[in-house]
């Protein structure tokens, strides 16, 4: 199990999955950098990183300050998970640029796709705006625009409150992913702002920066009943990199009868065929000579 050490001595876990197909020989052609979301881990993405590896990518994923194996080791008790620890939000943002880093470091001469789901979708925008450079393609699931009125403040489950709710109907319109992720040790249901506290969840306020200086493809994905942000903040948020930040090739897709967890929707082998297509339309299958 890899990891290691940030700025505020915290240590990161985090896995590196190897690509399994490609050209039929198993060399890699990309690699993705992975961002869960608020309350999980990476570990809940194993079918979505097995397309990907199979799909000759390279994947990264940790878990993040303060969750999973990474928020055990960092606090030794479940009860404290999702606690980001020293230096906060800044410092869970500081710890996702380090990983970059070794990412690169690894694989110097291979794309580097950033994906990020939910808030992992939001730190994945700060990324973008603070590094452009270092990513060759972005994909955001489950996202939103980062700016007041484009953000949900209401109780994420409220459309489907009453007496027989679990309060996680908001993930999925499957019941077993609600049922999984209550019984899963390494999940949270706790609101974010209640996580964070107000003055850290502020730090998540923000827009795409203007004028990014680099013309990066980004894939815009979610479900049309998804309570976080739906698709009127995502549209809001693709015309804001077309406008802001400068950016040409911007694709929206929403995904009807669909919630938060579109990798864990009806509909996810639909979705992950739109995420690989989308992939193999701007990093092509690298050609032996």
């Amino acid at each position: 199990m890899p990891e290691y050490i940030d700025a505020h001595g915290v240590t990161i876990v985090y896995d590196r999955h190897p690509a399994t197909g490609a050209a039929g020989d198993g060399e890699a052609r990309g690699v993705v950098q992975l961002l869960h979301g608020v309350g999980e881990h990476a570990g809940r993405y194993a079918r979505t990183i097995a397309a990907l590896t199979g799909a000759g990518f390279v994947v990264y994923a940790d878990d993040h300050r303060g969750h999973g194996r990474t928020g055990m080791t960092q606090h030794g008790d479940a009860l404290r998970l999702g606690r980001l620890g020293p230096g906060g939000h800044r410092a869970a943002v500081a710890a996702l640029w380090q990983f970059t880093r070794l990412i690169r470091d690894e694989n110097p001469n291979l794309p580097l796709v950033l994906l990020g789901h939910s808030w992992g979708s939001f730190l994945a925008q700060i990324l973008l705006n603070d590094h452009p450079d270092a990513y060759d393609a972005v994909v955001l699931t489950g996202s939103a625009l980062r700016w007041p009125g484009s953000l949900n403040h209401r109780p994420l489950n409220a459309p489907w409150a009453g007496p027989e709710a679990t309060g996680l109907e908001w993930l999925s319109t499957d019941p077993a992913v609600a049922a999984d992720f209550a019984a899963d040790p390494l999940t949270i249901d706790v609101p974010l702002a209640q996580l964070f506290g107000a003055a850290e969840t502020l730090r998540l306020i923000g827009r795409p920066r203007r004028d990014l200086g680099r013309d990066i493809p980004v894939l815009l994905m979610v479900g049309r009943d998804d309570t976080v942000g739906g698709p009127r903040s995502v549209h809001r948020l693709a015309d804001a990199y077309r406008r802001r930040s400068g950016l040409t090739d911007v694709t929206t897709l929403v995904y009807p009868d669909a919630r938060h967890e579109i990798f864990n929707e009806g509909v996810q082998d639909e979705v992950r065929a739109d995420l690989l297509a989308w992939l193999d339309a701007r990093i092509p299958v690298r050609q032996r000579p």
